[in-house]
Order: C-alpha cells, then sequence, then structure tokens
C-alpha cells in the first residue's frame, strides 16, 4: 500500500530508529558479522520470481529488510573492516542523502536545480582549498574547476576522452589506432578498462619493488622514446598517489620534468584513496603536491573512500575546463537554455560522460560543515596512526615481514618462516603457499576480521587498511592476535613446524 504523508513520518522514524540501534551494534560486544555469511543465490531462494500484484504493507517491507538484506550486507563500516579501501558512512552524509532524494533532479543543467549546480561549484572550491591544490583548479577562477563524478574510474574515463579530444585537434592527421594511454603496471584497472571501452591501447610501464612500486621518470622517458620510434602516439600519463596493492607513490617530480618536455601528454593524477590526505599538511611533500600544482591537467580523489562522505563522491579537478566542454558538449535544442546561451552557468552534464547527475555536492557540504576541516584532518591523521600501530605489531613478530613501508593507513605484510639454524630456508614457492593457506584461514574468520590479498612482484600478500571511522586500537590489536593463531596453523599445514624458541623446521 502505497505511504501518504504520515506513513512516511511513521516509517521514517522507524528507519531512523533502526539505523541507530544497527550503529549501536557495530560499537557494542554483539557486533555482527564483519563478512555477510550467506552463499550465492540465497535471495533468490527466498524472494519470489515477480513483483506483487498488488501493493504490500510497508510495515512488511520494511521488516523484510531487515530479515533478508541485512544478513547479506557485508558491513564495510565494522570496526575490524580492514580490506579493499574503506567506503565512508557517516550520520551527516546519511541524512544528506535523505534530503537530496526527496528533492530529486535529473541535474542535467543549471535550471534542472540551480541549488545542485551552484552548491557542486562551492563544495568543490572548498574541496580544492582544503587540499592545497592551486587557485586555477577551482570553479571560481574562471578557467578550471571541479565536479563531484560517481567514482575514481568515471574521472578516469573522462580524462581519458578528453585528452584524446584535445590530442585529436592539435594533430587532426593522427591515426586513432597509434593513440596509447599510460599507466603502470600498478596502476588500477581503471587504466585499461578506459583503453578497452574507447578502443584503444594500455601500455603499463614497469614499476620495481625496489622503487617502492612507483614510477620513475626514466621509464616515462624511455618508453616515450620507443613508442616515438614506433610510430605510436602516447596522449596521456594515469598516474597514482596511492595505488590499490601497496599505496605506491609515482615519482611525480620526475615524471612531471619528463612530460615538460612532451606537452601534448595528458597528466591524469589518480589518487582515488589516498588524495585525501594532502588535507594535512605534512603529507603534502610526500604527495608530490607542488608538481600536480604545476604539472596535472586533471586530478582525481574519492571523497567516499576516506574522505567521511557517502558513495558516490569522487571529486574530479581540471586546470581547463575547456578542454572537459570541447570533448562533451553535446546541447540539442531541447537542453537549451537562455543562461547556458550566455554562458552565465555551469551545465555539468558536458563535464561528464552522462547526462542525468545526483544532487552529490549536498553530501559533501554537511560532512564538511559537520566535521570542519580540522576534523577531517583528525579523522586521516587518525586512521595514520592506527595502522602504524599496526605496522609496529607486526615489526616486533617473528612470523610477519613487512614487504612495503607503510603508505598512510595500509600496511601489506607477508607471513614469513622465521628459519632456525637447522631449517631449510623457504622459497618463495614456499611463502607464496604458506600465505594463501594463512588467507583462506582468516576467510574463515570473517565474522571477525577481513582483509584481501595482492601480488606484489610474484609475492603473494596480505593488504590491512584502516578507515572506518569506528575502528579502535582494540580492534587493530584483536585483528593482530587473529593473525598470529592463523599463521601458525597456516605455516604448520604447509610442513613447517613452529616451535618454541620461533624457529621453523621444514620437513
Amino acid at each position: 500500500m502505497v505511504l501518504d504523508i504520515e506513513g512516511f513520518r511513521k516509517a521514517g522514524y522507524q528507519a531512523i530508529d533502526r539505523l541507530c540501534d544497527y550503529y549501536y551494534s557495530l560499537q557494542g560486544e554483539n557486533r555482527p558479522p564483519v563478512l555477510a555469511q550467506v552463499e550465492p543465490g540465497y535471495l533468490g531462494k527466498v524472494l519470489p520470481s515477480q513483483a506483487p500484484e498488488n501493493g504490500e504493507d510497508f510495515q512488511v517491507i520494511a521488516d523484510d529488510f531487515q530479515k533478508y538484506i541485512m544478513p547479506g550486507t557485508t558491513h564495510w563500516q565494522h570496526p575490524s573492516f580492514f580490506g579493499y579501501f574503506p567506503t565512508a558512512s557517516t550520520y551527516e552524509g546519511t541524512l544528506a542523502d535523505l534530503y537530496a532524494s526527496s528533492v530529486s533532479s535529473p541535474g542535467f543543467n543549471w535550471l534542472c536545480s540551480p541549488a545542485a549546480t551552484e552548491l557542486e561549484a562551492v563544495t568543490m572550491d572548498w574541496g580544492a582549498r582544503m587540499l592545497g591544490l592551486d587557485e586555477v583548479f577551482c570553479t571560481s577562477s574562471g578557467v578550471g574547476g571541479g565536479i563531484i563524478q560517481p567514482t575514481a574510474s568515471d574521472s578516469a574515463l573522462t580524462a581519458v576522452v578528453a585528452a584524446r579530444s584535445r590530442y585529436t585537434r592539435l594533430h587532426p592527421d593522427v591515426d586513432l589506432q597509434k593513440l596509447v594511454i599510460y599507466g603502470t603496471t600498478m596502476t588500477h584497472s581503471l587504466g585499461s578498462k578506459a583503453a578497452l571501452i574507447l578502443g584503444l591501447s594500455f601500455r603499463a610501464l614497469d614499476a620495481h619493488k625496489e622503487d617502492g612500486f612507483g614510477l620513475r621518470g626514466e621509464t616515462l622517458r624511455v618508453a616515450l622514446e620507443e613508442d616515438e620510434k614506433a610510430g605510436k602516439k602516447p596522449f596521456i600519463l594515469i598516474v597514482t598517489v596511492g595505488t590499490t596493492s601497496s599505496g605506491a607513490i609515482d615519482r611525480l617530480d620526475e615524471v612531471t620534468g619528463v612530460a615538460k618536455a612532451n606537452p601534448d601528454l595528458w597528466i591524469h593524477v589518480d589518487a582515488a584513496w589516498a588524495g585525501v590526505a594532502l588535507a594535512c599538511p605534512e603529507y603534502r611533500e610526500q604527495c608530490y603536491l607542488d608538481p600536480i600544482n604545476q604539472y596535472a591537467h586533471s586530478f582525481c580523489t574519492n571523497f567516499h573512500k576516506w574522505g567521511l562522505v557517502n558513495f558516490e563522491s569522487s571529486g574530479m579537478w581540471v586546470r581547463d575546463r575547456t578542454l572537459l566542454t570541447e570533448a562533451l558538449d553535446v546541447t540539442p535544442e531541447f537542453l537549451r537554455t537562455k543562461h547556458g546561451d550566455a554562458g552565465t552557468v555551469i551545465d555539468y552534464r558536458n563535464w561528464q560522460l552522462a547526462l542525468g547527475r545526483r544532487f552529490r555536492s549536498l553530501k559533501l557540504w554537511f560532512v564538511l560543515r559537520s566535521y570542519g576541516v580540522e576534523g577531517f584532518r583528525a579523522h586521516i591523521r587518525r586512521g595514520i596512526e592506527l595502522a602504524n600501530h599496526f605496522e609496529s605489531l607486526m615489526k616486533t613478530s617473528k612470523l610477519f615481514e613487512v614487504v612495503t613501508p607503510r603508505s598512510f593507513a595500509l600496511v601489506v605484510f607477508r607471513v614469513v618462516p622465521p628459519v632456525g639454524l637447522e631449517s631449510k630456508a623457504p622459497t618463495l614457492e614456499d611463502i607464496n603457499k604458506i600465505n594463501r593457506a594463512f588467507h583462506s584461514l582468516l576467510s574463515a574468520r570473517s565474522k571477525e576480521v577481513f582483509i584481501i590479498q595482492t601480488d606484489l612482484a610474484g609475492m603473494y600478500c596480505l593488504r590491512f587498511v584502516v578507515g572506518a571511522e569506528r575502528t579502535q586500537a582494540s580492534d587493530v590489536d584483536h585483528a593482530f592476535k587473529v593473525f598470529q593463531e592463523e599463521a601458525v596453523k597456516a605455516m604448520e599445514s604447509c610442513g613447517w613446524v613452529y616451535v618454541e624458541n620461533s624457529t621453523i623446521q621444514g620437513n
């Protein structure tokens, strides 16, 4: 039965009450399991195969959310969720989504909802200044500006489309089959997916362990020379501040120096996870803010990861907004307005691939106003502090090796048997086998803690990422305790016997 205003009021009160109970459960002793404890296809077995012919009572619908949906939910805001990268969910962001959906509009031009367009311009300028970006990236500069994309993949694809348009205008006779997107062996899959979508080539430049898995300038220089000889045309380089696997940072100081000699090469900075650390002045040099401000054509960071804003909220800034509009402006008669024709407003549809868009800026506005810049910084610093605590625990144990230096709130580690005087040294194959067993054992304890695996130069490793706002030092300590217990079991299951003097004897 369809809700009326009073029915909506009543259902809304109940929804908020239930959400508050849920958040309390994440903080209490009887927490829900971190990972959903269901099997694939569970929902299809309990729900009807088609929609009801007649409307149902909303109380039944709301109860079914609790009964069927919540058990199949992985709790990304759980204090012991240390997998992937964090996905933010704050009270402010949740309420903003409620307000935004209540005044829903497709947002394709200023006239659709002037407040939605203008708040986005204002809040993206707030974000640019909070992160230390140059004023040219602010909408108020009249030159560049910011837009909230759904995800970093959308931001990258938009940058690639704009870069291709720019390159073909500069070189109208170029064969499109010769165009190449540059990334690295550590670049997120967004680079290769953009190439797949656009029918272009993607070249992954080598990023080596001895360089912290970050791209070096010499590697870029050699690649450019090779492709020039081969008749290929690199037109965009996607560099990363905080790669997914290890949190590596490409050497933007060196890379941008090489790119200076190749002005047709667009520099897109993908800082999806780590970019919000720029809010803290002490991390700006580490993130190469100066080269970003001097040379980047576009920059992206996700507020919806580590930045306290509910999904979706991927901030993308460009140095020159006309490079977006020249590539993406399609305005049929029915979309024209006097304000758009006069150029006095921004129509964000011409800054993105899709036509319609959500009112995403409201939650960024709510969050930044409620937390303030100092509260935002405190959240970032606290995550780094907890990851530093975890790294120190790892380094005190003879069971583990920290594979790469901690990157902000990310620690990459693996189990390595501590070898005794009479024990053979484990091979890489041995260590990888142990760590696969270790990860399998941890998966069986996903009610308590959740992490994921990665591969670095042939090493099977585990990633530990702090980012949930409710995570405490005690949660980190518990995770470490679980890891110790399962590491011993993993080694023993692979034929390495753990003995009292902390040595391992291979069988």
